[in-house]
């Protein structure tokens, strides 16, 4: 109960001492140019902050980007789960039932050692090259001729995040005790009936507090859209940096929007987490 009674005064705290470090340190600035001026520091605030976000609805741009922002994420970590479960459950019933196929010599056997073959070369390249980089052959090479900046971005981090969230849900159903499995088995399921009824739920409950830390960070991937012409939070916060010459208001306003994102989503994953522990009890 006191964990709960902190959890908002914590993020509140921390997005006033945030707004207090940007007038603050704003303020310096602009108390050091006003005084060759001889004008009042607070005033030269006033006049960058309309100059930034009043200005020409300069503030349009933020809203704008942060919703393509959210709209990348959410589309990237339905379509990441997607191919995660998908390459999850290849994997792992090819690791769980290999011996029995290989010494029964099904044909099954092949079909699925090729299935995880590729699933491998999958995750390996994913894994072992930068997004930045995934993202911009996707855009440039594969899609060049496509003009769907918003769904495009949203497939190549889709992609790069599956590869991530198949280990996650492959390592969460290996943990299982194999005498699940016999159980499930034991009561005349079937291996697909076994992992549906049984072993899924129970790797949910166990792998789910690690998902949602996932896509908190596939949020902050996204940042890297602005490469391929996609105007999201970052990219918009760098166009006003660009029109008016003032770096640091728009780039910390970005930065703040990301960190109040991030609390809200670690906030509710706190949540999660301990109901789930709630529940073991």
């Amino acid at each position: 109960m006191r964990k709960k009674r902190f959890v908002v005064p914590s993020i509140c705290f921390a997005v006033v001492l945030s707004a207090a470090a940007l007038f603050g340190i704003s303020a310096s600035a602009a108390q050091t140019a006003s005084e060759s001026a001889g004008g009042s520091w607070w005033d030269d605030v006033k006049a960058q902050f309309v100059l930034n976000f009043v200005k020409k609805d300069r503030w349009r741009s933020l809203l704008e980007g942060l919703g393509n922002t959210l709209k990348i994420t959410f589309f990237a970590a339905l379509l990441g789960v997607v191919i995660g479960i998908i390459i999850a459950a290849i994997r792992t019933t090819f690791d769980n039932n290999k011996e029995n196929m290989k010494h029964s010599k099904s044909f099954g056997y092949y079909v699925l050692g090729f299935f995880n073959a590729i699933c491998k070369v999958y995750l390996t390249i994913i894994r072992g090259t930068p997004v930045v980089v995934q993202l911009l052959i996707i855009y440039f090479i594969i899609f060049a001729s496509s003009t769907k900046d918003i769904l495009i971005a949203s497939l190549a981090f889709g992609i790069n995040s599956g590869a991530y969230v198949a280990e996650i849900l492959r390592g969460g159903i290996m943990s299982i005790d194999k005498g699940q499995f016999e159980a499930g088995r034991s009561l005349g399921f079937n291996y697909v009936q076994t992992m549906v009824y049984i072993i899924i739920p129970q790797v949910l409950k166990n792998v789910l507090p690690t998902l949602l830390n996932e896509f908190i960070a596939l949020l902050k991937e996204t940042s890297v859209a602005g490469y391929v012409g996609v105007v999201d939070l970052t990219r918009a916060g760098n166009a006003i940096r660009g029109a008016t010459f003032s770096a640091f208001m728009p780039l910390i306003a970005v930065a703040l929007i990301y960190l109040a994102i991030v609390m809200l989503l670690t906030w509710l994953v706190g949540i999660i987490e301990r109901r789930l522990r709630k529940n073991e009890r």
